[in-house]
């Protein structure tokens, strides 16, 4: 099983979604995270000052898929995502040991 977390601008959130229920991920969690890569953040003009914006609004998003789905998970995450601009975002792929599904007891890709 892996493990895939997506760091992606807020407004692709909905296609990213689409995109992975699109190849059968079953699940996802989405938070609201802040941060920066290569933008290292941008100026901003409020009431007649500037000021520096460090850490930009992101979406993570995380779902944990079978071996067998973990390169059409990040091939969709990946289309989805990209709008060709700098700070698109980053993709992390993860081994994940265990997964259990509370409720049941199931455990494995079955949990999932």
């Amino acid at each position: 099983m892996k493990y895939v977390m997506a760091v992606i601008k807020p407004f692709k959130l909905d296609e990213v979604r689409e995109a992975l229920i699109a190849i059968g991920a079953s699940g996802l969690t989405v938070s609201e995270v802040r941060g920066f890569g290569r933008q290292k953040g941008h100026t901003e003009i409020y009431r007649g000052a500037e000021y520096e914006v460090s850490f930009l609004p992101k979406i993570k998003v995380e779902v944990a898929v079978p071996d067998e789905l973990a390169e059409r998970t990040v091939e969709a995450i990946q289309k989805a995502a990209a709008t060709g601009q700098i700070g698109d975002g980053k993709i992390f792929v993860y081994e994940l040991s265990e997964a259990i599904r509370i409720r049941t007891g199931e455990t494995g890709s079955e949990a999932l």
